[in-house]
C-alpha cells in the first residue's frame, strides 16, 4: 500500500519531467512518445539523477493509461464495425503470431536458451503493442480503414495472448498440453467474451442515453469512467486483460450513439494517464542489462520488426486488402508491448525462465516503441515505392484481387459459406490436427517405442529409432497430401463464387482470372493451416523439417501463380482493348453524359476486370500535365488505369510515363472504394464520405 505522499511525489516528477521533455521533442519536431520515454529513462532508478520516482506507484498509475486508452479506442468502434473487420483481422493475426512464435523459438534456441524460454520469446514477441500504436495513430491524425483493420489485428492478438498464456502455464507447471484443455481455455473465452456482450448490450447502451439526457458533463464523465473500469475490473477476475475489459467497455458505449461526446470528455484524462503509461516504459530500461544482452536485444529488435512487417503483410494482402493497407498495416504492427511484459512476468513466475528474459522483453520493447511513430510515418512513402517496384504482372494481380475478394465477399451467402465449404474447412482442420497429434506423440514416446522395437525385433537402438521416425513420415504424408487437396478443393469453391464459370458453353472469359484467383487462395490455405502447425510442432523437432515442408509447397504453388500472373497480363491487356473500343465508340456517340457509362457493359464482357469505370479529366482537375507516375494514382488509391481515350486517339495500358491532358476520358478498374477514391483526387474533390451507419436494433427500439 503506497502513502499519499509517495503517490503525490511520484505523480509530481513523472509529469513535470515528462512535460519538459515532451515541449523539447515538440520543438524538435519528433513524437511526443519518445519525450515519454525518455522522461522515464530520467526518472527511473537505473540513470545516477536525483530525480527518482516510486517505480511500483508509476506502474500503478501506468495500468490507468493503459484502461482509458483502450476505452477511448473502444468507443472508436461500435461493435458492429468491429465484426465487419473480424474475418480479416482473424486471418492476420493468426498468420502474424504463429511466424513470430515461430521465429522467437528459433531465435531463442541459436542463443542456447532452454525449450521454455524460447517458447516464451516467441509468445512474448508476437502479441503488438495496443496503447504505443493507439497514441502513436492519434499523434499523426491516423483515421479510417488503416486504423480500423490495425484495430481489428491488436484485438484478435490480445486474445491470442490469453490462449497462448493459458498453453505456456500449462506446458510449464507439468500439467502438459492437451485438447481437451486448450479446448476447454477457448470455451470459456468465448462464453465470457460472449455473455458480456450480449449483457453489456442490454444495459451499458440505455444507462448512457439516461445520463447523457441530464446534461452534465462531470456526470457523463464519472459514469463513462465507472463503466470503463468496471468492466475492466470483471475481466481481470475472470483471467483476463484489462485492457481487453476497457476495450469492450468502449465499444458497449458507443453502442448507445454518443461515443463522440464521451471520447471528448475523457480524452484530458486519457492523456494523463497514458503518458504516466510510456514514462513507465522508460523507467524499466536498464542500460546495464542492455549492454550484456546487447546481442539478443538487437536481434529480436530486428525480428520483430522485419517479422511483423512481412507476415502482417502477407495476411491483410491475403484478406484483400490492398498493397498500400497492408505495408501500411505491417509498418504500424512493428513492436511489442504491455502483454509482452505480462509474459515475461509470467515465465519468471512459473520459474520457466531465467531472469534475463525481462529485461531483454523491456529493450526490446523501449527500442519499437521509438521505432514505431517513425515506421507509421514512413510507411505510405514506403508502400508507394514496393507498389512501383512490382514487376508489370504482379501489379496487375494486386489491382485486380482487391476486386475478386470484393466481389466473393458480395456474392450469396449459399455459394461462399455453403455446406461444402463448411464441410471442406472441418476436414482441412481435421487433417491438421491429426497431422499435429501424430508427430508430437511420435516424437514424445519415440524412445519408448525404439524399445519396443529392439527387444521384439533385435535391431540396435540407433536403427529402432529410424524405423519409428520413417513410419511417423509415411504416416504423415496421407494428412500432408490431404491438406493440400483440401486447399485446393476450397479455393476452387470460393474462386467458382466469385468468378462464375459460364454455363452456356461459349468463351469462358473469367478462366485466367480464376485460375490466379484459384493458386492465389491455396497459397492463402496452405500458409494458413501449414504455419501453425510449424509452431506448434517446432519445439518438437529437430532441424527445420516444418518450415521446410511449408516453403516447398509454397514455392511450387508459386510457380503456378506467376505463371498465372502472367498469362493474366495478357489477358488484361487483351481486356484494354476492348474497354478502349468502348470509349472510342463512346466518344463518336454525341450522347450527354455518355462517358460515365461508357463501360456498363464491359464488365459482363470481361469478367475479372473488376468494375471498370471512367471519368473525364476537366481543364480544372489538379492532375492534368502530370505523368501517372507523378499522380502516383495506383500508390495513393489502389486504382489502375487501363486505357485512355484522346480526341480520335486511344491508348491501352498506358505507360508510367504517359502525361494526362484535361479532356482525356480514364478507364478506371479496381475496388469499389479504389475507385472512388482515384475519380475525386482526378476530380480535385474529397472524397465522399461513407454513409452513416444505421443505428443498432436496441436503439431503433428504445431511442
Amino acid at each position: 500500500m503506497h502513502g499519499a505522499h509517495e503517490v503525490l511525489q511520484a505523480i509530481a516528477i513523472v509529469l513535470c519531467v515528462a512535460a519538459v521533455t515532451t515541449v523539447l521533442f515538440q520543438k524538435l519536431r519528433q513524437p511526443v512518445v519518445l519525450g515519454y520515454i525518455l522522461a522515464g529513462l530520467v526518472v527511473g532508478p537505473f540513470v545516477p539523477i536525483p530525480l527518482v520516482a516510486n517505480p511500483e506507484v508509476v506502474t500503478t498509475l501506468s495500468e490507468l493509461g493503459v484502461i482509458l486508452l483502450m476505452f477511448s479506442l473502444g468507443l472508436e468502434f461500435s461493435l458492429r464495425k468491429l465484426f465487419s473487420v473480424g474475418f480479416t483481422a482473424g486471418v492476420t493475426a493468426v498468420i502474424q503470431c504463429s511466424i513470430m512464435v515461430w521465429l522467437g523459438f528459433v531465435v531463442g534456441r541459436a542463443f542456447g536458451w532452454t525449450t521454455l524460454e524460447s517458447l516464451f520469446t516467441g509468445a512474448l514477441i508476437a502479441i503488438s503493442s495496443t496503447t504505443i500504436i493507439a497514441k502513436a495513430f492519434d499523434e499523426q491524425g491516423i483515421r479510417g480503414k488503416l486504423r480500423e483493420l490495425v484495430v481489428g489485428v491488436l484485438i484478435v492478438e490480445d486474445l491470442i495472448a490469453v490462449l497462448l498464456m493459458a498453453t505456456l502455464t500449462a506446458v510449464s507447471t507439468g500439467a502438459g498440453l492437451n485438447v481437451k484443455d486448450l479446448t476447454l481455455t477457448t470455451g470459456k473465452l468465448v462464453a465470457f467474451l460472449v455473455g458480456l456482450v450480449a449483457v453489456g448490450l442490454f444495459i451499458i447502451p440505455r444507462a448512457m442515453r439516461a445520463v447523457i439526457k441530464l446534461n452534465r458533463p462531470e456526470t457523463t464523465l464519472v459514469t463513462s469512467v465507472g463503466i470503463c473500469f468496471a468492466v475492466a475490473l470483471l475481466a481481470q477476475s475472470f483471467g483476463y486483460s484489462v485492457a481487453l475489459g476497457a476495450f469492450l467497455a468502449g465499444s458497449l458505449v458507443a453502442e448507445s450513439g454518443e461515443e463522440k461526446l464521451v471520447e471528448h470528455l475523457v480524452q484530458p484524462v486519457r492523456d494523463m494517464f497514458a503518458a504516466i503509461f510510456f514514462v513507465s516504459v522508460g523507467m524499466l530500461i536498464n542500460p546495464e542489462l542492455i549492454v550484456e544482452h546487447w546481442a539478443a536485444i538487437l536481434v529480436l529488435t530486428a525480428v520483430v520488426i522485419l517479422g511483423k512487417l512481412l507476415s502482417v503483410t502477407l495476411g491483410a494482402f491475403l484478406t484483400g486488402n490492398g498493397t498500400r493497407t497492408s505495408v501500411q498495416a505491417g509498418m504500424s504492427l512493428a513492436q511489442i508491448g504491455e502483454f509482452s511484459f505480462i509474459i515475461a512476468g509470467l515465465g519468471l513466475s512459473l520459474k520457466a525462465t531465467g531472469s534475463f528474459i525481462y529485461p531483454v522483453a523491456v529493450a526490446v520493447s523501449a527500442i519499437t516503441t521509438l521505432t514505431t511513430p517513425l515506421l507509421i510515418k514512413v510507411s505510405g512513402p514506403v508502400a508507394t515505392w514496393v507498389d512501383r517496384k512490382l514487376p508489370k504482372p504482379l501489379q496487375t494481380f494486386v489491382t485486380l484481387y482487391g476486386t475478386w475478394v470484393e466481389r466473393l465477399r458480395q456474392a450469396p451467402r449459399r455459394e461462399t459459406l455453403g455446406a461444402d465449404v463448411r464441410r471442406l474447412i472441418r476436414l482441412l482442420v481435421l487433417d491438421a490436427v491429426l497431422l499435429v497429434t501424430l508427430v508430437i506423440g511420435t516424437t514424445m514416446s519415440a524412445e519408448r517405442m525404439a524399445g519396443f522395437v529392439e527387444t521384439r525385433t533385435g535391431l540396435d537402438e540407433d536403427v529402432s529409432k529410424n524405423v519409428i521416425l520413417g513410419g511417423a513420415v509415411l504416416l504423415s504424408v496421407p494428412f500432408i497430401l490431404g491438406v493440400i487437396g483440401i486447399a485446393r478443393r476450397l479455393g476452387a469453391t470460393l474462386a467458382e463464387a466469385a468468378l462464375p464459370a459460364r454455363k452456356d458453353g461459349k468463351l469462358d472469359l473469367a478462366a485466367a482470372p480464376r485460375r490466379v484467383l484459384l493458386v492465389t487462395l491455396q497459397v492463402g490455405i496452405v500458409l494458413l493451416v501449414g504455419i501453425p502447425v510449424v509452431m506448434v510442432t517446432q519445439p518438437f523437432l529437430k532441424g527445420a523439417t516444418g518450415p521446410l515442408i511449408v516453403l516447398t509447397l509454397v514455392g511450387a504453388l508459386g510457380v503456378a501463380f506467376w505463371r498465372g500472373a502472367t498469362n493474366l497480363h495478357g489477358h488484361v491487356r487483351a481486356g484494354a482493348q476492348v474497354i478502349v473500343a468502348a470509349l472510342a465508340a463512346q466518344s463518336h456517340s454525341k450522347e450527354p453524359g455518355g462517358d460515365e457509362h461508357a463501360l456498363d457493359h464491359v464488365q459482363g464482357l470481361l469478367p475479372g476486370l473488376g468494375a471498370p469505370a471512367s471519368v473525364r479529366l476537366e481543364e480544372k482537375s489538379p492532375v492534368a500535365g502530370k505523368t501517372l507516375a507523378q499522380v502516383n494514382l495506383r500508390g495513393l488509391t489502389g486504382a489502375t488505369v487501363l486505357a485512355i481515350q484522346r480526341g480520335e486517339e486511344s491508348l491501352s495500358v498506358p505507360t508510367a510515363q504517359e502525361v494526362l491532358r484535361a479532356g482525356d476520358v480514364l478507364a478506371l478498374t479496381g475496388t469499389c472504394e479504389a475507385v472512388d477514391a482515384a475519380k475525386a483526387l482526378l476530380m480535385g474533390v474529397e472524397p465522399a464520405s461513407p454513409p452513416p451507419e444505421p443505428p443498432a436494433p436496441e436503439t431503433r427500439a428504445h431511442g
